[in-house]
């Protein structure tokens, strides 16, 4: 079996690809204590931009920020909530861009002298949806109950999310938001609650870029295959029941391993990237050819 990267940091060492723009963009990013919101965090902030994050769990935004350099931590504003509290999120997103500010790229993040000089208008460049998730099992078991937390988890928080931003992206002069939906959401397979609320993603991305795009902003869709990420679904798989992963990444897996966090994040910047001015409407599936999302099959 070839395992490839599993965890979110980054190797020691890494050289920033300084995608171009992405210095000083100011980037919102939901779920960002860990697995692929984690990973994607770290890379923006390698890459130079500012970014604010926010989590369930305080521990984890706390472990995140003590892992960062003085310098990434200069840039990087994180908050406590639950994404699903009435205006919590909102309030997130208004004090984000509200800390970052206009500061030009001539301002090293961090430096305070002649920051007001250097301040402009409150606002934002970029918005990642990435929180999501699901609750209750199989179709006859899952109640009413469990498919509106679902969905209020994946499709209701990102059209809050992209609400709440919206003024702060227009500030700015446009901007580029990344929905973070899953090959659940494209290709069938249990549970059909998580499946329909990823596919719905996908349809949001699509719908948005056209009413959105006469405010330069663009609005793409990234769905991940089956990552390995430490504690979840298929680490533990391969730890528990290695015979059960090991049929599963060969009847579904090509290259014979999942796609790793640090390659889903690389898609994101990049579409966050002035690389990408030019894709807006688009749903990329960064999952190595992987045929069903799980051991079932279609």
């Amino acid at each position: 079996m070839v395992y490839v990267e599993e965890s979110p940091p980054l190797r020691d060492g890494y050289v920033p690809a300084g995608w171009p723009g992405m210095r000083g963009k100011r980037v919102v990013v939901t779920g960002g204590s860990r697995g692929l919101g984690e990973g994607i965090v770290r890379l923006l902030l390698a890459e130079g931009a500012r970014v604010a994050t926010c989590a369930r769990e305080g521990a984890g935004l706390a472990a995140l920020g003590a892992s960062m350099t003085g310098e990434e931590r200069a840039r990087l504003f994180t908050d406590e909530l639950d994404v699903t509290d009435p205006g919590r999120l909102e309030d997130f997103v208004t004090a984000s861009a509200k800390r970052f500010g206009g500061v030009g790229d001539t301002q090293r993040p961090g430096d305070t002298e002649g920051a007001e000089e250097a301040r402009g208008p409150d606002g934002l460049d970029g918005v990642v949806a990435c929180v999501g998730g699901s609750r209750g099992g199989t179709f006859e078991q899952a109640d009413s109950a469990d498919w509106s937390v679902t969905w209020e988890l994946n499709v209701g928080h990102t059209a809050r999310l992209v609400r709440a931003a919206l003024p702060h992206l227009r500030a700015a002069g446009g901007g580029s938001i990344v929905l973070i939906s899953s090959i659940s959401g494209w290709k069938p397979g249990p549970p059909a609650q998580y499946g329909a609320a990823k596919s719905a993603l996908i349809h949001l991305a699509a719908s948005l870029a056209r009413e959105l795009g006469p405010d330069r902003i663009r609005v793409n869709a990234v769905s991940p295959g089956s990552m390995l990420i430490p504690g979840r679904r298929w680490d533990r798989m391969r730890h528990e029941d290695p015979r059960a992963y090991d049929a599963f990444a060969g009847a579904e897996l090509p290259t014979g391993a999942p796609v790793s966090p640090h390659e889903v994040a690389r898609t994101v910047v990049f579409l966050l990237s002035d690389w990408a001015t030019g894709v807006s409407g688009a749903h990329l599936p960064v999952d190595r050819a992987q045929n069903a999302p799980s051991p079932y099959g279609y």
